[in-house]
Parts: structure tokens; sequence; C-alpha cells
């Protein structure tokens, strides 16, 4: 690794120019560091486009659509989708942020969209609120407002939106690979394995836990690139578990037959692994449906659900801003970053661009310190992985031999990692750790991040108002608390109206 306190000579010619532009000397960097570094960043998030198919493109709509063309799950739809908007993101960054973040499809934001927002509207309607979500980031980032309100809420629950997400999509793996299924009787609401039996069964689920355990090795081993190895390396022992026991899918034809096959995709072999990638998704979002619709949620619960999309983005971006750049000794004596206003204005618009690619709000990746690790320390890593993202464009189609068992495990890894921030909560003080409390566990209890956030919300300004102190709560939180209170009454309230 170079030292980054040391310049280096700038060399002349079009390396020079480059050089000069992503000042690779001057912060103490060299070509091979650069390349080096984008290239471990890319595997160790790479990831995101398998699992981002798993996710919205397995899941179903409003109106029991799945995205592109409604009928059935399209896994390389979405995972080119997925790859376009990253890549040309990730090269922006690294363009005009000039530092080494890469940026995707954010996991767990993708969990909001398809489980809290898309299940209750059709895809085009849930992608417009992305959109719109976006668009107010980057008008908070061009008029200074960003910076204002993150500091506006108490840094426990902006902790506690983290960890309960990251439970959140655990939950979401642990079902998604059979692991824990609805029951039957109603007796308890989940069990372990088959329905009715509460015992583990089947070979995918064995699939499952051998993933489960090599990739939870890995990462505690520091393995780099430990979570797309797991999905790789799972898939291949599915693959062969496949092509001996001829298990098929759980459900054909909308029919359950047989509870111990694959639960969403059978791991067989495509007639093609390389392709031009179809990037038919872009541009498919309605950017006012939600709001104009109102057999779907009316405009109350399109409002939050916007809220809610921004407030899940907002905080995980400057989190990992600011973490991966005090890594790359970019952080200035007064906090900041240089060209900290370009971060975030190209992070806003990915927010933008993932709801118009129809793949989920795009956000800013923890992973980038990976590069970091390996010696980048400026946009041309980006560059570099962005290059590979566009490049990963091209296998899409190998995205449809990957179980939800293979990919499950590493939901569940992210989502421990997720987990860890809670550390950070103070749990001895009751005003602030009550809420918090309240936020993790009704995301996955409820299977709602906008029902753990607005209970967070609540309750945090009802206590501190009935301690006395409710000068302490920030004008905004009032605002939020009381659009979060009218959410939750909102069909009481019609009730008693008569409407």
């Amino acid at each position: 690794m170079s030292d980054t306190t040391t310049p280096l000579e700038p060399r002349a010619g079009f390396p020079g120019l480059l050089d000069r532009y992503f000042e690779i000397s001057r912060r103490g960097s060299t070509f091979a560091a650069e390349v080096r570094g984008g290239l471990a960043t890319f595997f160790t998030m790479a990831y995101i486009v398998v699992l981002n198919p798993i996710i919205i493109g397995t899941a179903q709509d409003g109106t029991g659509q799945f995205l592109g063309d409604g009928t059935s799950a399209n896994p390389p739809l979405v995972a080119a989708a997925t790859a376009f908007v990253a890549g040309i993101l990730t090269i922006a960054m690294g363009v005009i942020g000039r530092v080494p973040f890469a940026l995707a499809t954010g996991l767990g934001l993708n969990a909001v969209v398809a489980f809290g927002i898309a299940s209750q509207m059709s895809w085009e309607d849930a992608m417009g609120l992305v959109v719109l979500e976006g668009i107010i980031i980057l008008i908070l980032v061009l008029t200074g407002l960003r910076m204002a309100i993150f500091h506006a809420i108490p840094a426990s629950l902006k902790t506690a939106i983290g960890v309960g997400i990251g439970l959140f999509i655990a939950f979401i793996g642990f079902v998604d690979a059979g692991f824990i299924r609805r029951t039957a009787s109603g007796s308890v609401p989940v069990q372990l394995g088959v329905s009715g039996s509460g015992s583990l069964s089947g070979w995918p689920t064995l699939v499952f836990v051998i993933g489960l355990l090599t990739t939870a090795f890995m990462v505690a081993r520091k393995v780099k690139g430990a979570i797309l190895i797991g999905i790789l390396g799972t898939t291949v022992v599915a693959v062969v578990v496949e092509a001996f026991a001829n298990l098929g899918p759980q459900v054909v034809g909308g029919k359950l037959v047989d509870p111990n096959a694959w639960s969403l995709i059978p791991p067989l072999v495509p007639d093609t692994i390389v392709g031009l990638p179809d990037l038919s998704l872009l541009g498919q979002f309605s950017l006012f449906g939600a709001f104009s619709n109102p057999a779907e949620v009316g405009v109350l619960a399109a409002v939050l659900f916007v809220f809610t999309l921004l407030l899940a983005d907002f905080f995980d971006t400057m989190g990992t801003v600011v973490g991966v750049g005090r890594q790359a000794g970019l952080v200035q004596p007064d906090g900041t970053l240089p060209r900290t206003r370009e971060i975030l204005l190209v992070d806003s618009l990915a927010a933008v661009a993932g709801g118009a690619g129809s793949v989920s709000s795009n956000t800013t990746y923890i992973e980038s310190a990976a590069g970091v690790s390996e010696g980048a320390r400026t946009g041309l890593a980006s560059v570099v992985t962005g290059l590979l993202f566009l490049l990963a464009m091209f296998f899409a189609p190998l995205t449809a031999i990957v179980p939800s068992e293979a990919a499950a495990p590493a939901l569940i890894v992210v989502g421990f990692l997720m987990m860890t921030q809670v550390k950070e909560i103070d749990f001895t003080d009751y005003e602030i750790a009550i809420p918090a409390f309240l936020t993790i566990v009704l995301m996955p209890f409820a299977y709602s991040v906008t029902v753990g956030m607005g209970a967070g919300f609540v309750s945090y300004v009802v206590i501190k108002a009935l301690k006395g102190k409710a000068r302490e709560v920030h004008p905004l939180l009032w605002l939020v608390g009381a659009l979060f209170l009218l959410y939750f009454t909102v069909d009481p309230i019609r009730s008693l109206l008569g409407v």
C-alpha cells in the first residue's frame, strides 16, 4: 500500500492528465493501486447483481405482477439493469466526486421497495416514489439542507434504522430459503422447516445451511469477497444436488407440489451464460402514479412511503461517506471531505437513477472500504469498478442459476453486519433506547420498515413530551411524528368520520 502522506512525482502525457485530474500522485497513490482497489471493491460488492434479482425480481407487486413482463420472475432482466445502473453511477462518482466510492442498489432499501411499497401498488408506481425520493434528496443537497436534517435526528434513531433494516433482510433471507416458514395451523406465526412439522427437511435446506456456515466462516476469517464467494460456492453445491435429486420448484402453476423442493428458482444451468443485456426495465416508472390512483394507498401513505425511503437512504450514505473517506485519509481536520457537494450530488442522483431503472434506489456502498484497503485513494478506482459492473451486464443470464437457498446466506450475513451497529445505541438512556428498540424489532416483526420507523419516531416524541422535555425535540421530528401518527390511525379516523 502506498504511503498516503508522501506525494509521488506526477507523470507526463495522457497518464499525466489522468494523474492530475484524479490527483493520484498528490494523494500518495499509484495507477496500479487504483486498479487493484477498483477490482477489490467490485468483487466485494458484485453480490448485489445476484441478490437484487432475488429480492425484487421474485416479488410480486400489489397487482400480482412481476418486474418485466409481469407473468413470471426474470432474474437476468433485473440483473442486467442492476449492473448497468451501478456501472454508470460508480463511473460518475469517480469522474465527478473523484473519490474511491462505488454505488449500487441498496440492499435493505430494495427490501423496503419490494415488500413495503410495491406490495401495495404497481411496480411502476413504486419506482416512481423512488425517483421522487431521489429528487427530494437532490434538492436538499443543492440547498444545503441535507446536513441540517442529518443533525436534527438523534444518532441512536439513525443507528436503529440501519439495525432494524439489517434484521429485516436477515428475516427475509431465512424465509426465502425455506428455513423459516409460515405455519398451517396458525398456533405460531412461523416455525422451522416444512409448515406444520417444526423441523428442517429437504436437500435445499441443507444447501442453505452449508452456504450460511461457509459464508459466516469466511466473513469471520475476513476473506475478501467472502459474500460473493459464498454465493458462487453454494450455487455450485445446489447445481450438483439438483443434477442428482431432480427436485424442481416447490410451486408449479400456482400450486404447491413439493415443500421440500427449491423455494423460488431451481438451480438449472441456462442455455446461454453470456449475451447482450436486456435493458427494457429502464424507464418503467410512473412519477405520480401512487398519488393519482386512489385505489392503491392514498396520498398520505404515498407521502410517508417517500419519507421512509428518504430516511433509510439518507443516513446510510452519510455514515458510509465519512467512514470510508476517513479510512482513505481524505477527511479534513474540520471533518469534511474534499468535493463533498459533488459526492452527495452523485449519491442523490443515484436514487433517481435507481427508480428510473426499475432496480430500486442506489446508494454508496460501505464495501468501497475493500478498495481503499488495497490502496485506492481516488476516483480512478471507481471508474475501474464501474467498468466491471458494465461488463457484468453481459453475464446476467448466469443469475438464473442461483436459487434463493444459495443467495439467502448472503442476506443473513449482511443483516448481521448491519446489526453490529447496535453497540452505538445507549441502552442506559431509556428516553432514546425504547424508541430505538421499537424501531429495530418492529421492522422484522411487522415485516415493514415504515412501521418500525414510525413507531420509533412517535414514541420518541411522546416520551420526551411526557417527561417535560418537549423543547429538546427538533421541530422536524414533531412534524414527522405527527405524520406517522396520522398514518397509524388513518383507518380509525375514517371510520369515525364515516368516510
